[in-house]
């Protein structure tokens, strides 16, 4: 198995994408830590994993306590020796435009879509650095790659944090640390309730999927988990500082 070996972190991987990247990675070998605010889910998804005749760990972590999160991944990597993938996955979706958001929202979405991700990135590379070795996944979105209309808090953070990971992955490539953005379009999952409401409910999201997106269809949680397989395993061992967008040509 392509991960056996290997120890990787997730934060939000409760449920959706996250947990959909955990069992990828928990299949291809790895032991996963699935942390998720809900420790709850971060529990279930690990025990759902165990099951499968896989390692993993669950744990409650709130990716904006800067000390917790930075305490779970040098944790993890004292008691298992070692860190191989990091997905910092969690964030939130705040919609509006300039005139509709608060700076407070704004400050929230940099929080969580931005410096969450330079926290845990700057957390894991402290343990990758030394074993010249690991991959770094961060979720933006495919709205990095476009702009989503009255979407301004959420697409300047995730536009951001893809130069964050292309700047990491130049800085650290000599190092033999890679550093991906995952951006996904539009998949079925509770994360799409900014866009849902802003598009006046379920059936105006759903007409425009069957219409803008020339795929015609939401993308899965499993397809963006093999996703985060590839980013995670050597399959993508030349791959760094991409924005690997998977979103059914919407973006195009």
């Amino acid at each position: 198995m392509e991960l056996q070996g290997r120890v990787a972190v997730v934060t939000a991987g409760g449920a959706g994408i996250g947990r959909a990247g955990c069992l990828a990675m928990a299949r291809a070998g790895a032991l996963v830590v699935v942390t998720d605010l809900d420790a709850s889910r971060a529990k279930a998804v690990a025990e759902e994993i165990r099951l499968a005749g896989g390692q993993a760990e669950g744990h409650g972590l709130d990716v904006s306590d800067d000390a917790a999160l930075q305490g779970r991944i040098a944790d993890v990597a004292a008691r298992h020796g070692r860190l191989d993938v990091l997905h910092s996955h969690a964030g939130v979706q705040v919609p509006g435009r300039l005139d509709q958001i608060t700076a407070e929202d704004m400050d929230l979405s940099w929080r969580l879509n931005v410096r969450a991700h330079f926290v845990a990135a700057q957390a894991a590379m402290a343990v990758m650095l030394p074993q010249k070795a690991g991959s770094i996944i961060v979720t933006s979105s495919n709205s990095g790659v476009q702009y989503d209309r009255e979407m301004l808090a959420y697409c300047t953070t995730k536009h951001a944090v893809i130069a964050m990971v292309r700047q990491i992955a130049v800085d650290f490539a000599p190092h033999k640390i890679r550093c991906n953005a995952l951006c996904p379009g539009f998949v079925d999952t509770v994360f799409n309730a900014g866009f849902e409401a802003q598009m006046g409910g379920r059936a105006g999201l759903e007409r425009y999927v069957a219409g803008q997106i020339p795929l015609g269809r939401f993308g899965t949680a499993e397809e963006i988990g093999e996703a985060v397989l590839y980013l995670a395993s050597d399959r993508s061992s030349f791959m760094t500082g991409h924005a690997l967008v998977i979103d059914g040509a919407e973006s195009l």
